[in-house]
């Protein structure tokens, strides 16, 4: 009796009840990692360094913006922080003048006409392939991401003058089309790298039961995939825009004068005016409020994307 009493008084082992907390214990340090993180950055020291920065970043957008405002007369004479103290020299001729300016104004639309087109086009079609790589199955997927993976070394200057040659023979050089197309094939690769990596760490485990309940590959994709990978398509998005949107190079040897964008016919003013501030500084800041307008708009998603990488 004794016997079985002192049996049933034994401890039980301990070690499933010490592994449960040390778990818990990794599982709340990954976890306040972000939170470790945002107090850093809360702190009066980093803010200060940042505001520093910040001021740093912003005062040639300044700049640029009060010389867009002042007569020539004025650029020629003083610098742009006078206007600070005498804002009688501020006035939007600059802009009226600009807005008439039809080459400047074409200039502007052939940008958009460039860059709205590759954005999409390189976000779809990127998009399509990275799900493919991640998680289809095909003959020579391994091979054909290497390849894709390789294209990635490839400077662009390479295939300038072959690419030129071919556009010139099939008729799309000198065309908004040409343009599109080879940034479309140059986007590409990088493209398909980023998307491919995010997709591959999305559980396994939601596609399969997506499977189970008699999803097709293209509702897993448009239903799943696509919202999940919001901040990775964001953050390419703002990118690829940024890219094609600043792009000389390209526009310089594949654009005419009829589909050049506004980097190139900025250029072509300071080729011929010299120092034509009165159409350069109002130009200038019109081809680079764009961006900003567009990144803030995409901000949330962008530093979402960031995040989820770094968490990763």
């Amino acid at each position: 009796m004794s016997h079985h009493s002192t049996i049933e008084r034994t401890p039980a082992p301990q070690p499933a009840k010490t592994d449960a907390p040390g778990r818990a214990r990794t599982a709340r340090g990954r976890r306040s990692t972000p939170g470790r993180l945002a107090r850093l950055l809360g702190s009066g020291l980093v803010q200060a360094v940042l505001i520093v920065v910040a001021l740093v970043w912003i005062t040639p957008l300044a700049g640029l913006f009060l010389s867009s405002m002042r007569s020539e007369s004025d650029n020629a004479t003083d610098g742009w922080w006078t206007a600070l103290t005498d804002p009688g020299q501020l006035s939007l001729d600059n802009y009226t003048a600009l807005l008439k300016d039809s080459d400047i104004t074409g200039a502007f639309w052939n940008t958009v006409l460039i860059s709205v087109p590759t954005t999409v086009l390189v976000v779809v079609l990127a998009a399509l392939a990275g799900y493919a790589f991640a998680w289809l199955e095909f003959p020579g997927r391994d091979a054909v991401f290497l390849v894709v993976v390789g294209l990635l070394v490839v400077p662009i200057q390479i295939g300038l003058l072959p690419v030129a040659k071919l556009f010139g023979s099939v008729g799309l050089f000198g065309t908004i089309p040409g343009v599109v197309l080879f940034h479309v094939a140059y986007g590409l690769p990088f493209a398909v790298f980023l998307l491919r990596n995010f997709f591959a760490e999305i559980p396994r485990e939601m596609l399969e039961a997506a499977r189970m309940d008699g999803g097709s590959e293209w509702r897993i994709f448009s239903r799943l995939i696509l919202p999940l990978g919001r901040p990775a398509l964001a953050s390419l998005a703002i990118f690829q825009f940024l890219w094609v949107w600043n792009d000389m190079l390209v526009a310089l040897l594949f654009a005419d004068s009829d589909s050049q964008p506004l980097t190139v016919a900025l250029q072509s003013e300071m080729r011929q005016f010299g120092s034509n501030i009165g159409v350069l500084a109002p130009g200038a800041f019109l081809s680079l409020v764009v961006p900003v307008v567009v990144f803030f708009a995409f901000q949330r998603h962008f530093v979402q994307g960031v995040m989820a990488g770094s968490v990763k």
